[in-house]
């Protein structure tokens, strides 16, 4: 990633980094989309399908990850043992129940990967896990910017759930990542996918692996000693998930890191205009 790659709100974004702000922002469109129409009794199966289908009719073929949804306690992810507890179920949406929307499609060759929490009417446990959300998105930014070893970082976002009162939910995603890199995907008419993810983002994540294990860097950002260097120039989708008592709340989002020698060039995030990010506007 050059250090020429203005920030976000900058005129001077590349026409690269617009290609990713503009799917993440159809992603998100989609999600806001399909939360404003979940009513009681739709299942999680219901809502995945109906991200899926939203995104399909607006030209979407191919897939980092298909659409998942998790309902109640599952946005929390009580007693996940094992991955296929993630894929939607039966489970049915309820009065106050919380949600998440988690979705990851593949436009014109660039790649999101988002997550959106809301609720089915009031639920002011998640409505508070999300407005302390944003201290871990500022707290993220500064330690990019401060060249800090991914794990140590992540280690920093752990301590900070700790003293909000949280559990750190993203360490039961598989290797407890809290990002991972995303980038562009060459764009072919039939793009299957395996166990839900798509085989040609897959194919991707798995080069950047190859390369980060003999370059001493890894495209999964986690606990683990193989996170432990700083943060690799690319786009990372980043997603701190914090859980209260059962009920879960997260934010996911591009992160661009750059090797700019100037602070605020070297990582800023994607695109300000996202609905977390408004709603703590707001807020505010």
């Amino acid at each position: 990633m050059s250090s020429a790659v203005a920030p976000s709100g900058s005129a001077g974004l590349s026409a690269r980094l617009r290609g990713f702000r503009e799917v993440q922002r159809l992603a998100y469109d989609c999600a806001e989309a399909v939360a404003a129409q979940l009513k009681p009794g739709v299942t999680e199966r219901e809502a995945a399908r109906m991200q899926r289908d939203w995104l399909h009719e607006r030209g979407v073929r191919d897939w980092f990850h298909l659409p998942f949804a998790w309902f109640g306690d599952r946005t929390a992810f009580v007693n996940f043992r094992i991955p296929l507890q993630f894929f939607p179920t039966g489970r049915r949406l309820e009065a106050g129940m919380p949600f998440i929307l988690d979705l990851a499609p593949v436009y014109r060759g660039c790649t999101a990967d988002i997550g959106y929490s809301g609720s089915l009417g009031l639920n002011p446990v998640q409505d508070k896990l999300m407005a302390d959300l944003e201290a871990h998105r500022e707290l993220i930014l500064r330690e990019v910017r401060e060249r800090r070893p991914l794990r140590e970082i992540y280690e920093d976002v752990d301590r900070l759930m700790v003293r909000q009162g949280y559990a750190n939910r993203h360490r039961a995603y598989p290797f407890g990542v809290i990002a991972h890199k995303v980038d562009r995907v060459r764009e072919r008419p039939w793009s299957p996918t395996l166990f839900g993810f798509g085989t040609q983002a897959l194919k991707g994540l798995a080069g950047d692996a190859l390369r980060g294990h003999r370059d001493g860097w890894s495209p999964l950002w986690s606990p683990y000693r193989f996170s432990d260097h700083p943060p690799q120039p690319g786009l990372w989708a980043v997603e701190p998930h914090l859980g209260f008592r059962g009920t879960g709340a997260k934010f996911e989002e591009i992160l661009v890191v750059t090797d700019s020698g100037d602070p605020e060039q070297s990582a800023f995030w994607l695109d300000d205009d996202l609905p977390h990010v408004r709603r703590w506007a707001e807020g505010a």
